[in-house]
């Protein structure tokens, strides 16, 4: 079995397409309608993507608290700066569980926990 994608509904799909890729820096590879009100954008490198969908007749979304998308940052204090640049809060973190690794929470435009990760240089 292969994963494919992890879908995010949300409330406004140009703002969260800017933050997946301004902030997360993620690319859009296709984006298509689906059906009256409804519009998919699919972003990612590699073969798990980030599937937001949206439809003009769900005014709510939510996510569990205990859900999160985590991905690789370089540098977890450039990233951080770039965030504060951003606007964007950091709402937990810098936590390291262990001499190998460093990572912060954010909120995507619709409150999905976003976690940037940093893994020791080897």
């Amino acid at each position: 079995m292969k994963f494919l994608w992890t879908t995010i509904v949300v409330k406004d799909l140009e703002e969260s397409l800017r933050f997946y890729k301004e902030i997360v820096g993620l690319k859009e590879h296709r984006r298509f309608n689906a059906g009256p009100g409804a519009e998919i954008a699919f972003l990612g490198d590699g073969e798990t993507e980030v599937e937001l969908m949206t439809n003009s007749q769900k005014k709510e979304v939510s996510y569990g608290a205990d859900i999160s998308l985590g991905f690789e940052v370089e540098d977890l204090e450039k990233c951080m700066d770039n965030l504060k640049e951003r606007g964007i809060e950091i709402v937990s973190g810098p936590i390291s569980p262990n001499p190998s690794v460093r990572f912060i929470f954010v909120h995507d435009p619709n409150g999905l926990r976003i976690q940037f990760v940093e893994n020791a240089k080897k």
